[in-house]
């Protein structure tokens, strides 16, 4: 056994002609925040996908736990353990905050005092109390990303995947996130694997840190040692030529005190 809560194996992913993922390895223990950063176009979000069972690799394995789920369903991984956040928005909008907490313990055996029981106590560790009540799909941006997170943890899950959780929040709101976060990995043994542009946020939360480039793992290591890598630094500054580089958008990157720094950019591919 590995030790790792989760870990992929030799993953590869193509579009066509275009190999979006190449070889990927990595692994995350229970109890460890892992940051996973990379320009635009790098393939965090298809590797999100492939692990939470939405994209099928072409090569390499998924493993929760050291077995192998690779062909197993979305369904199949959440149930045992794995749960996952999106980029773009996806609650139930047209459901109050605890409606949809309530909603996302459907499938879990139980009374329904003790799924409200859970859902209250999210509220509160998520600092959702206020807005219990409230449309979902009335919400700013950092407040539903936060319901987000408390649906995503309605039933505690082994292992968690954030896709940009920090997007749109306040400073206090990723304050309030990195809170919840630490807790899970430190009271709650989750493994989190947490892909954010904030890379001040992720430096700052991660004791791991991976990153991708070009569909492949460019680095890994501590923030300090990541921040030190020159492959690194020439990955997201850009000191290579366009025809080298897919996916970048204009202004997407930016130098700030001697830190790389990403801006908020469209999904990756």
């Amino acid at each position: 056994m590995s030790g790792y809560a989760l870990e992929t194996s030799g993953v590869g992913v193509r579009f066509g002609g275009v190999r979006a993922l190449s070889d990927v390895r990595i692994g995350v223990r229970p109890g460890e925040v892992c940051g996973l950063i990379g320009p635009n176009g790098a393939g965090k979000t298809t590797l999100f996908d492939v692990v939470s069972g939405i994209r099928r690799p072409e090569e390499g394995r998924v493993l929760l736990d050291g077995r192998d789920v690779t062909r197993r369903s979305p369904v199949w991984r959440a149930r045992h353990g794995l749960r996952r956040t999106f980029q773009r928005q996806q609650l139930f909008g047209q459901l109050t905050v605890e409606d949809n907490l309530l909603v996302a313990q459907e499938w879990r055996r139980g009374t329904t005092r003790e799924r409200r029981a859970r859902a209250v106590s999210l509220l509160r560790e998520c600092g959702l109390e206020d807005i219990a009540g409230a449309y979902a799909g009335a919400l700013p941006v950092g407040r539903a990303r936060m319901v987000e997170l408390a649906r995503a943890l309605a039933d505690p899950p082994r292992v968690l995947l954030l896709d940009e959780p920090a997007s749109g929040m306040t400073a206090r709101e990723r304050g309030q996130l990195a809170a919840v976060v630490r807790h899970m990995a430190d009271e709650e043994d989750c493994a989190v694997l947490l892909v954010e542009h904030n890379v001040t946020f992720v430096m700052e939360l991660c004791a791991r840190v991976v990153v991708l480039d070009l569909g492949e793992v460019l680095a890994a290591g501590t923030p300090d040692e990541v921040r030190a890598d020159p492959r690194v630094r020439d990955a997201y500054l850009g000191t290579r030529t366009s025809g080298e580089r897919h996916g970048r958008a204009a202004g997407e990157v930016i130098a700030h005190d001697g830190d790389v720094h990403l801006t908020d950019v469209p999904d990756d591919q």
